[in-house]
Formats: C-alpha cells, sequence, structure tokens
C-alpha cells in the first residue's frame, strides 16, 4: 500500500517553489522574451507575406492593363501597317495610270505629226505628180478625150487615205 509521509510532500512542495521562484528569476523572462520574439517574427512574416501577395495581385493586375494596352498597339499598327500597304498600292496603280496615260497621249502625239509628216510628203508627191500631168499635158497636143484619161490615170495613182 501507499504510505504518505506530510513532511515529505512538504519538502517537496517548497523546494518546487523554491525551483519556479529560481526558474521566474532567471530563465522565465528570457523563455518569454524568445516566445514574444518568435510572436513577433511570425506576425512581421505573415505581413509581409500578404503584403507580397498584395503586391503580386497589384503587378498581376498591371500586367494585365499593359497586355491589353500593348495588344490594342499592335491592332492599331497592323491597321496603320494595311493603310499604308493600301496606300501605297494605290498610288502604284495610280502612278501606272498616269504614265500609261502619258505614253497613250505621247504616242498619239508622234501619231499625229507622222500623220502630218505624210500628209505634207503626200501633197509634195501630189504637186509633182501634178506639176508632171501638167508638164505632159503641155508637151502633147491633147484633145479632149486625151486630157480626161491622163486626168483619170492621175487620180488613179494617187494614194488613198
Amino acid at each position: 500500500m501507499l504510505n504518505v509521509d506530510p513532511g515529505l510532500i512538504i519538502w517537496t512542495i517548497i523546494t518546487f517553489l523554491i525551483l519556479l521562484f529560481l526558474l521566474r528569476l532567471t530563465a522565465w523572462k528570457p523563455i518569454l522574451r524568445a516566445l514574444d520574439q518568435r510572436e513577433e517574427n511570425i506576425r512581421s512574416s505573415l505581413e509581409e507575406a500578404e503584403k507580397a501577395r498584395e503586391e503580386a495581385d497589384r503587378t498581376l493586375q498591371e500586367n494585365k492593363k499593359n497586355l491589353e494596352q500593348a495588344e490594342e498597339q499592335v491592332q492599331k499598327i497592323l491597321k496603320d501597317g494595311r493603310a499604308l500597304v493600301e496606300k501605297m498600292r494605290q498610288d502604284t496603280i495610280n502612278k501606272a495610270n498616269e504614265e500609261s496615260r502619258r505614253m497613250i497621249e505621247h504616242a498619239k502625239e508622234q501619231i499625229e505629226r507622222e500623220k502630218q509628216e505624210a500628209l505634207k510628203e503626200l501633197r509634195t508627191e501630189v504637186a509633182h505628180l501634178a506639176i508632171r500631168a501638167a508638164s505632159k499635158i503641155l508637151d502633147e497636143k491633147l484633145d479632149e478625150k486625151k486630157h480626161k484619161e491622163i486626168v483619170d490615170k492621175f487620180i488613179e495613182d494617187l494614194p488613198s487615205n
């Protein structure tokens, strides 16, 4: 059976209280200080983690906004590029049309000059032929019938235009 010795209980309690007092004087404050520091470190770490998360969210939103702006700029650049290509294409077509119009106009002018030269040569030739015909008529004594034949022959020899 169990014997309870009251003296031993009292000395145990006194020893425990003395030990508790000594621990309070020497170890209790450093332990509490270490626990407070640990608690403060954990709290500051949580606050920093929350701040970092908020900063990451803010950065993510900024990146999304920047991405949208970049996409808008890309679309604008593509639109401007297409417009520029279309303008260049239209300018090229207009220049080609203008050049072909000038070439046609030049060709018409050249044809007109050559036509005028040909007509001038034809008039000169007709004048020479008329002079030759007249000299033949004058050289020969003609009657009315012979005169008509020479004129008809002269007209047949004229080039048709």
